[in-house]
């Protein structure tokens, strides 16, 4: 026989069942990595608060935590560069002030007073405090012109704002230092959250790689936060007997312990929020958000026996509610089955927590949950 043209039959029960393999291994993947989220992200929330019960220095224990982020960094950094061979980037002077140095200051304030108002408040109110950062961040994005204007935004504002205002009202646990705290720490989020948006997407920095962010914006957040540490706590933990005043060894070497802990659990977490960022997108992180404000408000229900009257169990899910409606809404400009199944998911576990909640109401049980 002569030399032909061969041709391909492609049979569609084979391509049918590639497809859907890779659906199966894309879902999994995404799975994998909002676990890995979670896990440092609840965490790190519920350590810190417990350990701010003995150790009642949040900004030391913060400061402590940007250092040993910036070390681990430089060390990763340099591993990286050995392993590629390839130079890192470095901001000269010039770009470090003007560019990092207000994204800087404001992630600084904003991790240390979140940190500090863990003495005042619940977990469960801190939760429902920061989740308003959305707003802020929303406000941030139209003001630099990131995100246009939209009457739908309003509606989330107020829906979030409305819920919060519920949840904080004759609430047992309610402290209005600590909730001043959160709230400034919000707004700080806000803009720290956009700032760093404009510094990670301008292609000319070059800061795409999250350790190269955590090196270059941690010296700025240290010298940011100094003055303020100083200040409040200066003189108290330089005369504090778990530190410098100590009477057993062992002591110390158990509160820097604790505190080497939580700044592994804070460098994690950053790791996790860019490796999902990267691998899903935006939209999945707010969705994985939502779950974990739930879980979080769960946990400490459970763990810490915090209980809320039906009035802030409504306003918890107004807010959520609120939250929730801008994800759709970001949705509809994406396609991804991953993201409407995330999505799908998100409705249900809201709506089991509406009649959960209800039905406990009507039964008479004045608790969350």
């Amino acid at each position: 026989m002569g030399k032909g043209t061969r041709t391909t039959v492609t049979r569609p029960g084979v391509s049918r069942h590639s497809s859907l393999r890779e659906v199966l291994v894309e879902c999994a993947k995404t799975f994998g990595l909002v676990l890995f989220y979670y896990c440092f992200s609840i965490s790190i929330t519920f350590y810190n608060k417990a350990v701010l019960k003995g150790f009642h220095y949040p900004l030391s224990m913060t400061m402590c935590h940007f250092a040993t982020n910036f070390v681990t960094a430089g060390v990763v950094r340099k591993v990286m560069q050995v392993y590629t061979g390839e130079k890192r980037v470095t901001l000269s002077w010039k770009q470090y002030i003007h560019r990092v140095g207000l994204t800087g200051l404001a992630s600084s304030m904003d991790i240390g007073l979140s940190n500090w108002s863990f003495l005042y408040i619940t977990v469960s109110l801190y939760t429902m405090s920061k989740s308003t950062c959305i707003i802020f961040i929303l406000g941030f994005a139209i003001l630099f012109k990131l995100e246009k204007p939209r009457c739908s935004l309003v509606i989330v504002i107020l829906l979030i704002a409305a819920g919060l205002f519920m949840f904080t009202y004759k609430s047992t646990h309610f402290n209005l230092e600590g909730f001043i705290l959160v709230m400034t720490a919000s707004v700080l989020g806000g803009l720290r959250w956009t700032l760093t948006q404009i510094l990670t997407q301008k292609q000319e920095i070059g800061l795409h790689n999250p350790i190269d962010v955590i090196y270059h914006l941690t010296p700025v957040m240290m010298v940011g936060l100094f003055p303020l540490m100083v200040y409040n706590e200066g003189l108290p933990i330089s005369l504090e007997e778990q530190l410098f005043r100590y009477h057993s060894l062992h002591i110390v070497m158990l509160t820097v312990g604790k505190i080497m802990l939580g700044a592994t659990l804070a460098f994690m977490l950053g790791m996790s929020e860019f490796l999902l960022l990267h691998h899903t997108s935006s939209l999945t992180l707010s969705v994985s958000g939502i779950f974990k404000e739930i879980w979080t408000l769960l946990i400490d229900h459970f763990l810490n026996g915090t209980e809320m009257a039906p009035v802030n169990i409504i306003g918890c899910i107004i807010c959520i509610a609120g939250i929730t409606l801008h994800v759709v809404l970001k949705a509809t400009h994406s396609k991804g089955l991953i993201l409407a199944l995330m999505l799908a998911h998100a409705s249900i576990f809201i709506g089991a927590l509406c009649w959960w909640t209800t039905d406990s109401a009507q039964q008479g049980e004045y608790k969350a949950f």
